[in-house]
């Protein structure tokens, strides 16, 4: 009631507290002043390290009493209701029963075999699912419709079932073509209603739903995460009662944070309709990102290249920004800034209580947090037979939206400012190129600080699905401490992605162990990189610097040189699969010469001897350049004579030599 900031270090009974301030006369709400909830007692007291984990409590209250993150834009959801249910009549009906106080039901049944009522409770459709897309609120489903019987048009009367002497038609009236002899008895005692037509042409129908509930053993969705307001449960009966409570509260307007930043001009996917990377693309579990590289379909004077996000289909996993080498994409639920600064306040709290060799433990808010949970009342209850450990004195949990949303940026910067490791667990709600991507990152990471010098390991992926699993995790959480900086850094971290590396790479090398110039990083991943080129093949065309959507490769006005910034470089590709005469070969390593300053300047690559004028004597182009452009013309009929000179000039001799033989040419004819 006076206004005070209030942290409440326990979990258990958040909602009574928010009870509390409700009915508390002169309280502002939540809203105005939120009280701030921290768990202290599985975390950090219930654990056979209870008495040393006095850093990591203020480690977890400092971190608790920072404000909230700046607000990010939202994506809106409209449904009505309109749920279509696939599968076959028996179960489509049984599920149709669980929703229809509450939904509008339409049936698509697929497949014969099974039994529908007599009474007409719901829109029913029969045929094969040809196209499924969209998201809560907005899907189109496609089906055709190939069987003779007409369900709009059948009423059910039963006699074409008893009159078929094969008994193809089944209580779902429905005919089994493999079964039917083609009697048609079925047509001639359904000629009053005309439902049966054995000659009728398959039919494709589309309309729009806002639910879909899918019974077919096979899922319309092939990707790991499918859209929101899909929902697919098989022949699952508990999965089936548990997506009906699902659907039955998915009707009226929804928001969901935009949980992506995309800055198309970092982007280093595509350029002048050519692929280098495809990093989040490939890494995206539910479709939600596409390639924008063609011009095809774009109106005049419209962007393109880059990517395309969706936001409807996008979860908020954050890996396509985990990946992304260049920093187009960041995600934003919370931004790098705020999810640094956390980690920032953590480790110097940590550390200012006397704590040391800190592990971070990246996990998810709701699985993560209740297996933390779980692990923690296993440790309280184990304390004469000590089969469960807990959390260890020095395991700071971080809890996050989702485990792939941090990266090589954040954790290089948490090991610069003092983190002796960053663990990621993982649950199973992760897809499997969540897990690889961040493995990939995290092999990386790791070749930068074993090739520094800094001795163990620092980052690991740990793996814990259920309760079953909290003994190998409780063992994984013992591990040995390995090697940090002497001194921590107290940089913060950027928006950008590519400043925060440098900052907690300059960082690391200036506290290195084994200081090194060069570091090979593994092939896949790499943020870093250097470029090769073949001096045999290379015409100095410098395609390839149009093509580095980075600016680590230019050109030099005053000589035919190719120049390269390295620390700009991405190893995107794109000159790779720009350069026409396949001169260019990627090479991901970490460049640290002349304490890392040298790959900030501009280094010459490529040169060649400069073509000279044949009139002028002014040098233009490269010698290989215009050999090659004189061998491959000299048999065309329009370069032959004086034109085939003229490719020997420079542009002002040229035009020079064009406009005399044009008066030349008018005085001969006078």
């Amino acid at each position: 009631a006076q206004g005070e900031e209030l942290l409440v270090a326990y979990t258990q009974e958040a909602r009574l507290f928010l009870e509390l301030n409700a009915e508390t006369e002169g309280a502002a709400g939540v809203q105005e002043r939120p009280i701030h909830f921290v768990n202290i007692r599985e975390t950090a007291g219930w654990s056979q390290e209870g008495r040393q984990a006095t850093p990591k409590i203020a480690a977890l209250l400092a971190a608790a009493q920072l404000p909230a993150p700046e607000p990010v834009p939202t994506v809106a959801y409209r449904s009505a209701g309109r749920c279509l249910v696939i599968g076959q009549a028996e179960a489509a009906e049984r599920a149709a029963a669980m929703l229809a106080d509450k939904l509008d039901v339409s049936l698509l049944l697929s497949g014969t075999g099974s039994a529908l009522g007599q009474a007409r409770s719901h829109a029913i459709s029969s045929g094969r699912l040809t196209r499924l897309q969209g998201w809560l609120g907005s899907f189109e489903a496609e089906w055709e419709t190939t069987n003779p019987i007409d369900l709009d048009l059948c009423t059910r009367c039963n006699a074409c079932i008893d009159i078929c002497p094969e008994g193809a038609i089944g209580l779902d009236y429905q005919i089994d073509l493999n079964a039917c002899k083609k009697h048609r008895d079925c047509v001639r005692v359904c000629e009053a209603a005309g439902a049966i037509d054995f000659t009728r042409e398959p039919l494709r129908h589309s309309e729009n739903f806002d639910l879909v509930l899918d019974l077919r053993p096979a899922p319309a969705f092939s990707q790991h995460q499918p859209p929101q307001g899909y929902l697919h449960v098989g022949s699952d009966e508990r999965a089936l009662v548990d997506a009906a409570f699902k659907l039955r509260e998915m009707v009226g307007e929804f928001d969901k944070p935009r949980f992506f930043r995309y800055e198309q001009k970092l982007c280093a996917h595509s350029r002048n309709e050519q692929v280098g990377c495809s990093a989040c693309i490939d890494v995206c579990s539910t479709t939600a990102i596409r390639s924008d590289a063609s011009r095809k379909g774009r109106a005049k004077g419209q962007a393109w290249g880059g990517v395309i996000v969706d936001p409807h289909l996008c979860v908020g996993c954050g890996a396509c920004s985990t990946v992304c080498p260049s920093g187009a994409m960041s995600f934003a639920y919370p931004g790098t800034v705020d999810m640094g600064r956390r980690l920032r306040t953590m480790l110097t709290a940590y550390g200012h209580a006397g704590g040391k060799n800190a592990a971070l433990l990246i996990h998810s808010q709701e699985a993560g947090t209740r297996l933390l949970d779980e692990l923690g009342r296993g440790a309280s209850l184990s304390r004469r037979d000590r089969s469960l450990h807990g959390l260890p004195a020095r395991v700071l949990p971080v809890a996050v939206w989702h485990t792939a949303s941090i990266g090589i940026d954040l954790w290089l910067s948490a090991i610069a400012q003092g983190a002796s490791q960053v663990w990621v667990m993982t649950t199973g709600e992760e897809a499997p190129e969540y897990r690889q991507a961040l493995q990939e990152q995290m092999d990386v990471a790791q070749a930068v600080l074993s090739g520094l010098g800094y001795a163990g390991q620092h980052l690991r992926l740990l793996e814990a699905r259920d309760a079953r699993d909290l003994h190998a995790l409780d063992a994984a959480l013992r591990a040995e401490p390995a090697q940090t900086v002497a001194r921590a850094a107290a940089f913060a971290a950027q928006a950008d992605k590519r400043a925060t590396l440098e900052l907690a790479v300059d960082h690391l090398l200036a506290q290195a162990p084994k200081p090194v110039d060069e570091l090979p990083l593994p092939a896949t991943g790499a943020p870093f990189g250097s470029l090769l080129v073949n001096a045999e093949k290379c015409t100095l065309c410098l395609s390839c610097v149009g093509a580095c959507p980075e600016a680590a490769l230019a050109d030099n006005p005053e000589a035919p040189q190719l120049r390269f910034i390295e620390k700009n470089c991405v190893q995107c590709g794109l000159c790779v699969t720009t350069c026409p005469e396949d001169a260019l070969t990627l090479q991901p390593r970490l460049w640290l010469a002349d304490g890392g300053k040298a790959r900030k300047q501009a280094r010459v690559i490529a040169e060649a001897e400069p073509w000279k004028c044949v009139k002028c004597g002014k040098p233009f182009g490269t010698l290989r350049a215009i050999e090659n452009m004189l061998s491959k013309l000299a048999g065309h009929s329009a370069f032959q004579g004086a034109a085939a000179e003229r490719l020997k000039m420079c542009s002002n001799c040229r035009v020079v030599d064009m406009f005399s033989a044009s008066n030349e040419v008018r005085i001969t004819d006078l």
